[in-house]
């Protein structure tokens, strides 16, 4: 396994493959100063090889790297985690350690579903998204491509939240947010546009 992206993101990334007894290759970073991270090599962009993860927290950023890396993409998940067999899981995709993972639920390309996140049964999540720690989305919620769920937000069954938005930490989410705007608080209300 390849990781593209030398920083933090990755260092969880390395944890989750370790315990899986992975083997490592390299990783590959845009920028020439970094070596070697957690002693594994850090090689240059135009070198990418698969499988390969795109160890990236920032969504827009791992979805130009996606569409720009013709490689295959692997998924990563903790042994900790606890995914049903009813799940559905895309290339790139990585689910962190304590996560839970209902069933019936589906998670689109390059995800990230951080550590301790609770994703229940019939939820669709579209690429590039990523639900930070501790979050909790209920049944049948849906969730826009290339959006970020703050750490310890609440989404209530059914809501649906649109494309590139931002749900600021600790959220409760009880009705339905539109595409590219930042919406916060308990309950949550849109601030800005993005």
């Amino acid at each position: 396994m390849y990781l593209y992206g030398a920083s933090g993101h990755a260092k969880v990334i390395i944890d989750i493959l370790r315990a899986n007894n992975e083997r490592i290759e390299a990783l590959f970073d845009d920028n020439e100063a970094i070596h070697s991270l957690l002693n594994y090599p850090v090689l240059h962009s135009s070198e990418v090889r698969g499988p390969l993860i795109i160890s990236i927290g920032n969504n827009s950023i791992r979805k130009k790297v996606a569409e720009n890396v013709h490689v295959d993409f692997g998924i990563a998940f903790h042994p900790s985690a606890i995914i049903s067999k009813e799940a559905e899981m895309s290339e790139g995709t990585v689910i962190m350690q304590g996560s839970i993972i209902q069933s019936d639920v589906r998670i689109g390309k390059h995800c990230i579903i951080n550590t301790g996140a609770s994703v229940d049964h019939e939820c669709v999540i579209d690429d590039y998204v990523h639900i930070s720690p501790h979050c909790t989305l209920c049944g049948n919620v849906q969730v826009g491509e290339g959006t970020w769920i703050g750490a310890g937000s609440t989404i209530i069954p059914g809501v649906k939240i649109g494309k590139w938005s931002v749900i600021g930490a600790g959220s409760v989410v009880t009705k339905d947010i539109p595409d590219n705007v930042l919406a916060v608080g308990n309950r949550c209300r849109i601030i800005k546009s993005l």
